[in-house]
């Protein structure tokens, strides 16, 4: 396997052989669905713990404090250790506390549990997504980052569906000793096949490191245009699946969660599709990309309204939704990896946390929503969120450095962030 380096400045010029790519991807995806697996045990952890029904979402909530403090406090050391090193050392750690999860006895083991396991999926997802774009070359990022995005998205949406078939089988223990033992097998991979990286150029003490994340985000234009919406983009998503729900559990449809979940798995066509936004981003159409993309995300709640007349409409809304939401996604993460190379781990930190929030915002707002203005209310305030991310993208666009291929980029210096 070929060996990519990145020393003083200079950058890969060699193409990632298709076989890393995949791993990359796989590898993801895989760390990611750890997550989210919870999620359609709940009830079965409330019975096992004898915790409510209304308090047991505190078993999301601990996982998703444990993804907001990898992003500030983990993600960000790839860019001041060996990244091959500290992704096998997080991946052991997330092997312990998956098997932990599944040895838990009280509901406070669980929650610590919990905690770690989101802190350690997602430093391991974020961490290989800036592994990926440091090791591909400037003219092949966008592919690779797009290719590694797609793994992410289609671990996310399939987690649910596997976590409800294995804990169907076996029991939601089995869920997390079986993951435990696949982070074991993709460490004997990833151990083989990772490949080796020069030590960062600039060396900076921890403290330092924390501190040039909040440098990132006032001086760093692109990282607050891209994450503003990014914010917009992932809180329509949040307003569509955290309402999604509530319509297809209630008559006339009346459907199982089994069956809700399944509907996730309809996003997968959209992941795979996003994935050629990347290789326009690196063709220097970044901009086109992102127009096209965000008036699909707005267009998208058009079907998805028409709910109440046909489950075909919300399949054919879904679709174009996850399609123009993944393809921002990929092209914002293009447009950032081609700026600082010797920051990509604080860079990919700090677009996350505006997911977080847009996230998290979407998810209360739209529940809210739902039960003043039902169903035709959710599809309003996502349009409205979609639609204020494409006017904030035509307002912003004189602003953005000028979007040219990587190959030409390739040759511009890296600014050090200090």
């Amino acid at each position: 396997m070929h060996a990519y380096q990145e020393a003083n400045g200079h950058q890969p010029q060699h193409r990632m052989p298709r076989v890393l790519v995949v791993l990359f991807a796989g590898a993801s995806g895989l760390s990611v669905a750890n997550v989210y697996y919870a999620q359609p045990l709940l009830d079965a952890l409330a019975a096992d713990f004898s915790i409510s029904h209304a308090a047991v979402g505190g078993v999301i909530t601990f996982t998703q404090i444990g993804c907001a403090l990898a992003l500030l406090l983990l993600v960000p050391l790839g860019d001041q250790m060996d990244r091959r090193r500290l992704v096998l050392i997080q991946l052991v750690a997330l092997f312990a506390a998956l098997f932990g999860v599944g040895l838990a006895r009280s509901s406070t083991a669980l929650m610590f549990g919990m905690l770690m396991v989101g802190l350690l999926g997602t430093a391991m997802t974020q961490g290989l997504i800036a592994y990926a774009a440091t090791a591909a070359a400037p003219g092949e990022r966008g592919r690779v980052v797009g290719a590694t995005q797609s793994g992410v998205v289609i671990g996310l949406l399939s987690a649910r569906v596997l976590a409800g078939v294995v804990a169907d089988l076996a029991s939601w223990r089995a869920v997390y000793f079986f993951s435990a033992l696949l982070m074991l097998v993709l460490g004997l991979m990833l151990l083989r096949a990772l490949p080796a990286q020069a030590a960062p150029v600039q060396r900076l003490s921890y403290g330092q490191l924390m501190l040039s994340m909040f440098a990132l985000l006032r001086q760093e234009r692109v990282l607050q245009i891209r994450g503003v919406i990014a914010l917009l983009m992932f809180a329509a998503f949040s307003v569509f699946w955290s309402a999604l729900v509530l319509p297809l559990s209630a008559p006339p449809y009346s459907l199982s969660h089994t069956a809700i979940g399944a509907f996730g798995l309809v996003g997968v066509v959209g992941a795979l599709g996003a994935a050629r936004a990347g290789h326009w981003a690196d063709q220097g159409f970044g901009q086109k990309t992102s127009a096209l993309a965000l008036m699909l995300l707005l267009v998208s709640w058009l079907p998805l309204s028409m709910l109440s007349h046909s489950l075909w409409w919300l399949i054919v809304g879904i679709i174009a939704l996850d399609l123009g939401g993944q393809a921002i996604h990929v092209t914002n993460q293009s447009m950032l990896f081609s700026t600082q190379v010797q920051a990509h781990s604080r860079l990919v930190g700090c677009y996350m946390l505006f997911y977080s929030v847009g996230s998290g915002l979407g998810a209360i707002a739209s529940t809210a929503v739902y039960a003043a203005s039902g169903w035709q209310g959710v599809c309003l305030l996502g349009a409205g969120m979609s639609g204020l991310a494409l006017a904030f993208w035509a307002l912003t666009l004189r602003y953005m450095p000028h979007s040219a291929p990587a190959c030409v980029r390739q040759a511009q210096s890296c600014r050090a962030t200090g």
